[in-house]
Formats: structure tokens, C-alpha cells, sequence
């Protein structure tokens, strides 16, 4: 029963970790959400602006200035929680992985393999906070940004929506604490 946890853990732990990884790296945090025909496709993310043109699928993408230029406090913030989920689920696999059962690596001494899966499941768990609080503060900020304008009657012309790397930043993040439930809780 302790291996096949291990494993359903393990496994769910690299899958949400690659979300993370993949969240973080991706450009569409936000997507425009304007009713009218549109032409193109607008995608906002942590790193970079891009528009696709859906005629014909060219894709443009404008790197921000710099990463120590001043930008919004949402993108700061959410970069400095992604990155460190993503450093803190890396780092958990890793222990994680040696801490398994069916790796030969301390054989011998099974109760500081569970102690390795147990604080891989710890750190899982920071992790996974982190990453949800920076795709939650992200989507919060979408949603209050776009409240405000509604509010004073203000159209620019496009609006911007959840994006599908803000999904899959939550999806990750919560991936990687059931993973931590799994480890810290019902290892025992």
C-alpha cells in the first residue's frame, strides 16, 4: 500500500509540477475577452506581450523591457511566487524520488526514506501554496482591474480575461498539494 502512495504521489506531483513550469513559462496570462469580431488574439503574460493574428496565424510577441524595469505589482509578485514553486516542487521531486521505495538508494534504511517522503511532502506543500496564492493574487488583479472599469464606465476597447497559463498555474498548485496531502497525511 506504502508503494503504490508513493507512486500515485510521485506521479501526481510531476505532472502538477510540470503545470507550474509550464504556467510560469508561458505568455497568456491574460486573454482579450472583447464580444466584437476581433482580428487578433491578445495574450498577456508574465514575461512577454503577444498577438496572434487569427487570419492567417502570425504570431508577434514584445518581451518586456527588462526584469528589473518597473512593472505592475501583480506581475512582480507573481513571478517571484511561481518561480519559487517552481524551485520548491523541483526540489521535492528530488527528494522525493530518492526517498521511494523501489529506489535502491538508502535501502537499508527504511524510516529515513519516510522521512524523506515526508518532507518531500512538506516542501511540496510550501510550494504549492506559493503557487496558488501567485496565480489567485494574478487572477484577482484581472478580475478587479476589469470590476473598475465596468464600474466607472470605461471601455478601451478590449478587456482582458483569465488566460489558460493562469488556469494552469492553479491546476499545478493544487496538483502539488494533493500530492503534499498524500505524502504528509496518509503516509503514515
Amino acid at each position: 500500500m506504502s508503494a503504490a502512495l508513493q507512486m500515485t504521489a510521485f506521479g501526481l506531483a510531476l505532472l502538477s509540477t510540470l503545470f507550474l513550469l509550464l504556467a510560469t513559462c508561458t505568455d497568456c496570462w491574460m486573454v482579450n475577452a472583447d464580444d466584437s469580431l476581433e482580428v487578433s488574439h491578445k495574450c498577456r503574460g508574465l514575461w512577454r506581450e503577444c498577438v496572434t493574428n487569427m487570419q492567417d496565424g502570425v504570431r508577434t510577441c514584445d518581451q518586456y523591457d527588462s526584469i528589473l524595469a518597473d512593472h505592475p505589482v501583480k506581475i512582480v509578485v507573481t513571478r517571484t511566487l511561481l518561480i519559487t514553486a517552481d524551485l520548491l516542487a523541483g526540489l521535492a521531486l528530488a527528494t522525493l524520488l530518492l526517498g521511494l521505495d523501489c529506489i535502491k538508494f538508502l535501502k537499508e534504511e527504511p524510516h529515513i526514506k519516510l522521512k524523506m517522503c515526508y518532507g518531500a511532502g512538506v516542501i511540496l506543500g510550501i510550494g504549492s501554496i506559493l503557487g496558488l496564492v501567485g496565480s489567485v493574487w494574478y487572477a484577482v488583479d484581472v478580475y478587479v482591474e476589469r470590476a473598475m472599469l465596468v464600474s466607472h464606465n470605461i471601455f478601451l476597447g478590449v478587456h482582458y480575461d483569465f488566460g489558460w497559463s493562469c488556469w494552469l498555474g492553479m491546476a499545478g498548485s493544487t496538483g502539488c498539494f494533493a500530492a503534499s496531502v498524500l505524502l504528509t497525511c496518509c503516509l503514515y
